[in-house]
């Protein structure tokens, strides 16, 4: 199956929208109201079927300073592939591409808040404490429902 991995469109955040707060119903993920997938949408890439150009997933690049000087990471939020495309190599595929763009930007790191941490694992990410992560994060996580409860899992990657 022929894949493309592209910038998101207006046109693609209602399937963004349903493909996230699928999994976020089964806490596998943190939901996105409509509002904020409009808001960044600059920040998301989709993955499509090439054939019917539906897209089977989508993630975020979301860039963030540490306030050190030269420490611009880069987060990788929002990765979720379609269940019945799973296992196939999409999620890994759409990773990778947002590595690339990262280094393009030249952020030397980049990291992710995950409740699947062996996923990136298999990717080269290691576990890392939070203590590492920008105060930025810690600033939106306040606002997350789960802020006194979360379970999410922070890893990260160098790219050079």
């Amino acid at each position: 199956m022929k894949i493309i991995i592209e910038k998101a469109k207006v046109s693609d955040v209602a399937q963004i929208h349903k493909i996230v707060n699928s999994f976020a119903k089964k806490n596998l993920m943190l939901p996105r109201v409509l509002n904020d997938i409009y808001e960044r949408l600059p920040e998301f890439f989709v993955i499509r079927n090439d054939k019917k150009q539906k897209i089977i997933g989508c993630a975020a690049l979301h860039i963030t300073w540490t306030g050190k000087k030269d420490e611009v990471y880069a987060e990788i939020r929002s990765l979720a592939i379609k269940k019945v495309f799973q296992g196939k190599g999409f999620g890994r595929r759409l990773v990778q591409y947002l590595e690339k763009e990262a280094k393009k930007l030249g952020v030397k790191k980049i990291f992710a808040l995950t409740f699947v941490p062996q996923f990136f694992k298999k990717l080269g990410y290691k576990i890392i404490s939070r203590d590492i992560l920008p105060h930025k994060v810690w600033t939106e996580c306040i606002n997350c429902p789960l802020f006194m409860n979360c379970k999410e899992i922070p890893v990260m990657k160098s790219l050079y």
